[in-house]
């Protein structure tokens, strides 16, 4: 096998997860890595064992920079409910060439290898299932510091606001109206800070 040339491996990385993320794992052909890695198929294989191993590479980038954001901003936030919240304007004030106005990467990824190839759409599912568990902390904060009923469901919680998440995204994807994006957002945004004035 050939030996892969000097490459840098977080760009390339990149390159296959926003190739993958737009087409698909069962869409992208090898030509289509070659040309977003500006690699030969050899060095492709040398480097990366195989395209399921490149796969399953770049939804782990993908988790790990959304976390890293998510989490990145719920510290900055005044509080946990205001950084939930605000997570639905994000998304629709996203630039029209923003790879994130489309369905979230790990659900496309369940969708599309769900009934073909378990081992992917098992990793993405776990993925997920990590996704929901930083939105329950975050709800666990918000009832710890009584900005939520103490006797809230973090858990219950997280699972209807990550499908709002997801919701919100397929819209994007779909290419609503702006105009019904921001009222979604803003449905969306409010029904969470409601959740304190139950208290």
């Amino acid at each position: 096998m050939a030996r892969a040339a000097n490459y840098d491996r977080d760009a390339a990385l990149d390159a296959a997860m926003e190739v993958f993320w737009r087409k698909g794992y069962y869409a992208t052909s090898l030509k289509d890595l070659e040309v977003a890695l500006q690699m030969k198929p050899g060095s492709i294989y040398a480097a990366f064992d195989s395209k399921e191993n490149l796969y399953l590479l770049a939804i782990e980038r993908y988790f790990n920079l959304s976390r890293a954001r998510f989490r990145a901003e719920a510290a900055a936030s005044a509080s946990p409910l205001a950084c939930l919240a605000a997570q639905f304007q994000n998304y629709v004030d996203l630039g029209d060439g923003d790879p994130s106005r489309q369905a979230c990467m790990l659900m496309k990824t369940l969708v599309d290898t769900k009934s073909t190839d378990p081992k992917i759409a098992q990793v993405s599912q776990n993925y997920l299932n990590d996704m929901h568990a930083e939105f329950a902390s975050i709800f666990e904060a918000a009832r710890t510091s009584e900005e939520i009923s103490t006797n809230a469901d973090p858990d219950r919680l997280a699972r209807r606001y990550q499908a709002n998440i997801t919701a919100l995204r397929v819209e994007l994807l779909r290419g609503v109206p702006q105009a019904d994006l921001i009222a979604l957002a803003e449905d969306m945004a409010q029904e969470t800070m409601q959740l304190g004035m139950t208290n």
